[in-house]
């Protein structure tokens, strides 16, 4: 399939309005606009803004296997929680997880009801089943969602960090896959799926993957539009 080019304007409008804000206001917390589509009867969005501070029913964390913590964003959403995120993944999920699965706990401290902390794959080139692998971490965590009654799910680009997997081929995959659970879950009762993204890399890329949906997404889906959040 051709890949579509990104609306280049607005997606510099995105990244350029959201740098000058933290220019402004450093010590505010982060407000951004968010470019934002729906998919049938759920908004789905991206923002530039720290997922620890977002609020939402279910806070996603790009795990490891072990479920012990770590850096980039599992380690911010462990220090947000506090320890007791820690004790309950210990005493709930000692054997840890699988790669492209997920597991649910509180959220501690977190402004969200439920962590669901998901492990992607890290990159090895693309040959040992790395897509199936990331795709199938954004439907479990999604499913797991939907089980728990969260109205609102907050996602980070699952494996885009110490994990290695290049931005455009998992934001394709991560817009793909929570399209494709929306389309086969019509009445799951989420209402807003939001991608919480750090980095101008990351969002350029999610961006370009979220108008490419707007170009092949065909009725089920509305145009991409940008749009103020908070």
């Amino acid at each position: 399939m051709e890949r579509h080019a990104p609306d280049s304007r607005l997606v510099d409008r995105l990244v350029a309005w959201r740098l000058r804000i933290a220019a402004r206001s450093p010590s505010l917390p982060q407000m951004a606009k968010t470019l934002v589509t729906r998919i049938g009867s759920t908004e789905l969005s991206l923002v530039q803004e720290d997922i620890t501070r977002f609020p939402a029913d279910a806070i996603v964390n790009a795990a490891n296997r072990a479920l012990r913590g770590g850096g980039g964003v599992d380690g911010a959403i462990h220090a947000a929680a506090g320890p007791e995120l820690m004790e309950e993944l210990r005493a709930r999920y000692p054997a840890g997880c699988p790669t492209g699965s997920a597991v649910i706990t509180d959220a501690g401290r977190l402004p969200a009801r439920h962590v669901i902390h998901a492990v992607g794959p890290a990159w090895g080139g693309g040959t040992t089943g790395e897509p199936a692998l990331l795709a199938s971490a954004y439907r479990t965590s999604l499913d797991l969602a939907a089980q728990a009654g969260a109205l609102s799910v907050a996602f980070p680009a699952i494996s885009c960090g110490i994990y290695g997997y290049p931005l455009d081929r998992a934001a394709a995959i991560a817009i793909g896959a929570v399209r494709a659970w929306l389309t086969v879950h019509p009445d799951s009762g989420i209402q807003r799926i939001t991608f919480v993204l750090r980095g101008d890399d990351t969002v350029r890329a999610f961006a370009g993957a979220l108008q490419d949906l707007d170009s092949v997404a065909g009725r089920d889906s509305e145009p991409v539009k940008e749009a103020r959040l908070g």
